[in-house]
């Protein structure tokens, strides 16, 4: 019996779908609380070949939804351990791991000859980032984060809007696994749906899940979506999310990861772009200036 016997059943999948999956190319960003679900199930469908992103270590109060790892685990990278259980479980599937943390060029390289990107890095600013560079290059983007007991999944770029269409500015409040907590079930929960997306969009079916955003809320036992086909792209990509390598000498960079920063005083032409650790208060800032009629605006943030 084959190995992938039960799906290729399916008429909307068969042998042909089989192979379309055998022949796809994916880039995984975070082998985290997600990339614990959905890994495992892309690797298992018989994915051709998955480059998995990670720069972090394996840590013990992540264990409780980090299930693909285990106590000897701790303090190795993500990446590697992920990738190495991982074609225990179907050496069909070349995997990739790389140990490093993207930024925009990074990113760009690491989506070099794939056909689809997947956002399990639960960061904002690695979203937008990888946004921005599926929009420009046209590549399919299954974008997914959770907090606490709610989260969502959507596809976006490829034949949809991007990311930014659909959240132009970031929430007045937003939170961490870390300070606010998360559920396991829940990041499974949603996990599994961007593993679904990803294949969906691989395998052809219809409707599409590009264009399409699912929300999990089980606190409240509710499950909801809607379709954003027509949501406009913003007229800029304001704030631009940089690398710290493409600032230059005319930028005038504003840190704010110590005491707080002078108020910027830049030139109508002059770029500013602002520095913080995990780009929240640089993309806060970033927008209050815009706000004020300064157009040239950028965030630099170490957590992409």
């Amino acid at each position: 019996m084959s190995r992938y016997d039960r799906q290729t059943r399916l008429p909307e999948l068969g042998e042909a779908g089989q192979a379309r999956l055998a022949a796809a190319r994916m880039l995984v960003v975070g082998a985290g609380g997600l990339g614990a679900t959905l890994l495992p199930q892309l690797v298992g469908a018989g994915i051709g070949f998955l480059r998995v992103a990670d720069p972090d270590v394996v840590e013990e109060s992540n264990l409780h939804r980090q299930t693909l790892f285990r106590m000897s685990d701790i303090g190795r990278p993500k990446a590697l351990v992920a990738t190495e259980t991982l074609a225990a479980l179907n050496p069909d599937c070349e995997l990739s791991p790389l140990v490093a943390r993207l930024d925009p060029i990074s990113a760009r390289a690491a989506m070099a000859g794939v056909d689809l990107v997947v956002d399990a890095a639960d960061s904002f600013a690695v979203s937008y980032a990888l946004s921005d560079l599926c929009q420009d290059s046209g590549t399919p983007l299954i974008s997914a984060s959770v907090l606490a007991r709610q989260g969502y999944a959507g596809g976006f770029c490829g034949t949809a809007p991007s990311l930014r269409a659909v959240f132009p500015d970031l929430p007045a409040q937003l939170g961490s696994c870390a300070s606010n907590g998360v559920m396991g079930p829940v990041v499974a929960t949603v996990a599994a749906l961007q593993a679904q997306m990803a294949l969906s969009v691989l395998l052809g079916h219809a409707p599409s899940p590009l264009g399409q955003l699912l929300t999990v809320d089980l606190a409240t036992w509710r499950l909801g979506g809607f379709r954003f086909d027509t949501a406009e792209e913003p007229e800029q990509r304001a704030p631009e999310i940089l690398a710290p390598s493409e600032t230059g000498p005319r930028d005038l960079v504003i840190d704010l990861r110590g005491d707080p920063a002078p108020a910027p005083d830049p030139a109508p032409d002059q770029r500013v772009v602002f520095v913080c650790a995990s780009g929240l208060r640089a993309w806060r800032a970033a927008q209050a200036l815009r706000g004020a009629g300064h157009p040239h605006v950028a965030i630099v943030g170490e957590g992409t």
